[in-house]
């Protein structure tokens, strides 16, 4: 059993082996780091995925369909039961544009924290923004791509500037 390196949740090395070079792709949920040659399954992994966003997003707008009902069948008032469509359809809204926006940068963590609530009353727009972004990619392989190919920018020139035998250096 291998202890995790604190780095990306990324395994360390078995005993005897030799350790990767270079930095380490951060695995995406669901797709581990498939995303970084779009092997082991990663088209079928996207379609499951999008069928199954798409499925567990109209399950929930049943489930809201049916507390909906609920609602009429109290006889809360049309006030009430238009509040609760908006308020659903704001949150949504705004779910959708801050986990699309999340696909292609980090989210500030106290923003992140303050919009739980949110969030959770806007799901079906979470689930619907991961539904759409499976048609173009992995939700966030872009910008975790982007990273990866800055570390390994970063690692290439750190490594390649160190070689020669510096005794040998021309002196100027």
């Amino acid at each position: 059993m291998s202890a995790e390196n604190g780095k990306n949740g990324t395994p360390d090395t078995p005993a005897g082996s030799t350790p990767p070079t270079g930095p380490r792709p951060e695995p995406l949920r669901f797709y581990g780091t498939t995303w970084v040659n779009h092997d082991n399954g990663y088209a079928a992994r996207r379609a499951g995925l999008a069928v199954g966003s798409l499925a567990a997003a109209a399950a929930a707008c049943f489930v809201l369909r049916i507390a909906y009902q609920g609602l009429q069948i109290a006889d809360i008032g049309s006030f009430v039961s238009l509040l609760m469509i908006v308020m659903f359809a704001i949150c949504s809204a705004l779910a959708f544009r801050h986990t699309w926006s999340g696909f292609t940068s980090r989210p500030d963590p106290d923003r992140q924290a303050s919009l739980r609530g949110l969030l959770a009353v806007g799901f079906v727009g979470s689930l619907l923004a991961y539904f759409f972004r499976t048609f173009t990619e992995a939700p966030g392989e872009k910008l975790h791509r982007a990273e990866y190919d800055k570390a390994r920018e970063d690692y290439e020139k750190r490594t390649t500037r160190r070689s020669g035998n510096p005794s040998k250096k021309r002196r100027r």
